[in-house]
């Protein structure tokens, strides 16, 4: 039988697909712009006959309806990087949240630590040869699908065909749900005055023929815009946005002179805008592999240069950095950062950079720290930390013994709180900081 012949004969309505999951099955669903969305509303429709799904997933966008109040006896998530879809199920106790480094989901299900009975997938069209890409997001779904004894996949016409380490044969799918919906974007919303100060100081720390890791946001977008003089610029990162596409074309990135993939983008998702996931489909400019490859330090490191730029919610003035939670609350996930942390502090002349602005809510709350809140965990360790910027400046860490590190972290802090904080480091029964 041809993979034609295969792929015909897999076609099946959403309720279908759906069908394949029984009470107590581990599903993968993948996530950020390929989250399947018409497979999760079909599986949740399904509730009543269903109890005690466990549903992995990285961050999920848009509604879900498997995370809503009262579904929690039917589908229980295990968020391995929670998002706006399900915090507040995280905060409830209805769902649960697995403390992980990007690079490391994959083994997770390789490994049958988290065994999986079934994958949901969004993927491109087939090619010519039945091979469909995963599109804007590789990350964990290629282990998902290459370990789950069933692959379900909604087949997307609008699903770029990306390149690189990310296709699938229709021959190891099971089920398919085809469509032709856009996918799920974040506009850019430009960059405030504060991220355009904190951008200035970074962009003085990024020398020429740097390879760059960006996340979304203002402060990478203000980064790009302020690194016209720079020279032969690279990306080797989590994430392609829309920003790294004008850089691209304004002949900022140009990724010649990368000591690893050479005149490639390395990422393992897209998110963004309609026009960005145009600009990635069947561009061999970009080469997408899942996030074990792009986010092991190993390999971020044999990038000369290698400059991780990743934010903070607060950072004590140790440097510790809490990413994930406020205070005990979580609000996101590991992520990334230590991959990228640790693989830029690895890299010949590499910088891993902490940027964070110097206050929270409307400049009420100090983010430079005597100590994290109660309950809060710290994402990267106060060894890992090189460099921390703020509006104010940079501070660098990196080879300073306590004292040197507060000292230099109370100096970005927003000059309001400076006071308080150097009271604070000289309390009795506090060695943090000497008395000189």
């Amino acid at each position: 039988m041809n993979w034609l012949d295969q792929y015909k004969k897999k076609v099946v309505s959403v309720d279908e697909a759906v069908s394949v999951v029984k009470s107590k099955d581990r599903i993968f669903i993948s996530g950020n712009a390929a989250t399947p969305s018409l497979l999760a509303f079909a599986l949740a429709r399904r509730k009543d006959e269903l109890f005690d799904v466990q549903v992995n997933h990285i961050l999920v966008l848009g509604e879900d309806p498997l995370s809503k109040p009262g579904m929690e006896k039917h589908f229980r998530h295990n968020s391995l990087f929670v998002g706006a879809s399900d915090r507040e199920a995280i905060s409830d106790g209805r769902s649960d949240y697995v403390p992980v480094h990007l690079s490391e989901i994959p083994s997770l299900f390789i490994d049958r630590i988290i065994p999986l009975d079934v994958a949901f997938l969004h993927l491109s069209v087939p090619d010519e040869h039945g091979f469909m890409s995963f599109g804007v997001e590789c990350a964990a779904s290629k282990a998902a699908a290459e370990n789950a004894k069933i692959v379900v996949a909604q087949v997307n016409d609008k699903m770029p065909r990306t390149l690189g380490d990310v296709f699938i044969h229709i021959s190891r799918v099971h089920k398919v749900v085809e469509c032709s919906e856009p996918l799920k974007t974040i506009e850019a919303i430009g960059s405030s005055e504060l991220e355009r100060r904190i951008a200035g100081h970074i962009a003085g720390l990024i020398e020429d023929r740097s390879t760059l890791q960006f996340g979304i946001g203002g402060i990478p977008d203000a980064v790009l815009a302020l690194l016209e003089e720079k020279k032969d610029l690279g990306i080797h990162t989590e994430m392609v946005s829309d920003g790294i596409v004008k850089a691209i074309e304004r002949g900022i990135i140009t990724n010649q002179k990368k000591t690893l993939h050479a005149g490639k983008v390395i990422a393992t998702f897209v998110l963004g805008s309609e026009e960005l996931y145009r600009f990635v489909h069947n561009n061999p400019l970009f080469e997408m592999h899942p996030c074990d490859y792009t986010n092991s330090p190993f390999v971020v490191a044999q990038n000369d240069k290698m400059v991780a730029i990743n934010s903070a919610i607060e950072v004590d003035i140790t440097g510790q950095v809490c990413a994930d939670s406020i205070g005990s609350k979580i609000y996101s996930g590991f992520g990334g950062q230590v991959d990228f942390i640790r693989g830029a502090g690895y890299s010949k002349g590499g910088k891993p950079i902490i940027a964070l602005p110097s206050t929270a809510r409307d400049g009420t709350l100090t983010r430079i720290v005597p100590q994290l809140k109660l309950g809060a965990g710290v994402v990267t360790t106060r060894a890992d930390v090189h460099y921390v910027v703020t509006e104010f400046g940079v501070a660098s860490l990196h080879g300073k013994n306590l004292t040197e590190r507060a000292e230099a972290l109370v100096a970005i802090a927003h000059p309001r709180f400076q006071g308080e904080l150097e009271r604070a480091l000289r309390k009795p029964g506090r060695p943090i900081v000497g008395t000189a």
